[in-house]
């Protein structure tokens, strides 16, 4: 259904990738790679067919997953919904696909980003999943929603504070916090990707051997494959951001495991093999 969804399985689940639209950031550069040396940015960039005089934007697309295990269907990650007009296509394009709001019934937030969260109320600011539990992990929900003191608000990202908050609270009542790298439902597991933010984590998916890593946010651009130690403006802890995709990204090559990229060019979904002291991104074939 052009750039909306795409459906694959993971041994017998069933998964779709489903968009919530595509949002446009200025001046790419600045924000993706803040620390990588002048000249070598622009040897990368022009490696990759970027002009880096003439790359003033970039259109990232806000990817979510839906499985289907054949007991429960979990979503990760709810876009950006309402806050962005080019964003806030998540349930329209799970209507589309015959799945109602009310027939999920797990939702894993891999960390508290408003483009990550903003789908998880609607319109009247009610929980857009009224049947499902919601799991995040426990230091990024302290992060966040607990009552930060004025002293911690610059640290905790200032104005986006209220926005978090106000897509984080009313799921209290369905959330599910964990401390540790678990099993959530046969299958599906929560593993620890630290840095990005305070509780950052990603999920690794297995059925019939068969795996796949929901990268989250531990990688941003194709690049950072190249340059791991190339970190983003948004990573709160930059160090421990790196430690945690060279893990995920060894990890996933290692397995030979399918991955699924939020921010990656629709729809989100390769493999990661070793290139020199890094990695590479080989998107599947469509």
């Amino acid at each position: 259904m052009g750039n909306e969804s795409f459906h694959f399985q993971i041994g017998s689940f069933k998964c779709i990738v489903v968009s919530d639209g595509t949002v446009a950031h200025s001046h790419p550069a600045q924000i993706l790679f803040v620390n990588a040396p002048k000249e070598r940015l622009e040897q990368v960039l022009r490696q990759h067919n970027i002009d880096p005089k003439k790359w003033e934007q970039d259109v990232s697309p806000y990817l979510s997953l839906l499985i289907n295990t054949g007991q429960h269907r979990v979503l990760v990650d709810t876009g950006a919904g309402g806050l962005i007009p080019t964003t806030g296509r998540l349930i329209p394009n799970l209507k589309a696909e015959g799945i109602a709001p009310e027939d999920i019934d797990l939702v894993i937030l891999t960390h508290g980003h408003p483009d990550h969260i903003g789908g998880n109320i609607n319109s009247e600011g009610k929980t857009a999943f009224p049947n499902a539990r919601y799991i995040m992990w426990k230091d990024e929900w302290d992060f966040w929603a607990l009552e930060p003191s004025l002293a911690e608000q610059d640290v905790r990202q200032g104005a986006m504070i209220t926005i978090v908050r106000n897509h984080l609270l009313p799921i209290q009542d369905q959330l599910d916090l964990v401390d540790h790298e678990t099993e959530i439902v046969p299958g599906i597991r929560a593993v620890a990707a630290h840095g990005h933010t305070p509780g950052h984590a990603t999920v690794a998916i297995t059925s019939s051997n068969k795996r796949l890593l929901y990268i989250s946010d531990a990688v941003l651009h194709q690049i950072h494959l190249e340059q791991p130690d190339w970190y983003s403006a948004h990573d709160f802890a930059p160090e421990q951001a790196v430690a945690s995709r060279r893990r995920l990204l060894d990890w996933a090559a290692t397995e030979k495991a399918l991955g699924h990229a939020f921010h990656f060019p629709f729809p989100g979904l390769g493999y990661v093999t070793q290139k020199g002291e890094g990695w590479r991104w080989q998107p599947i074939k469509k």
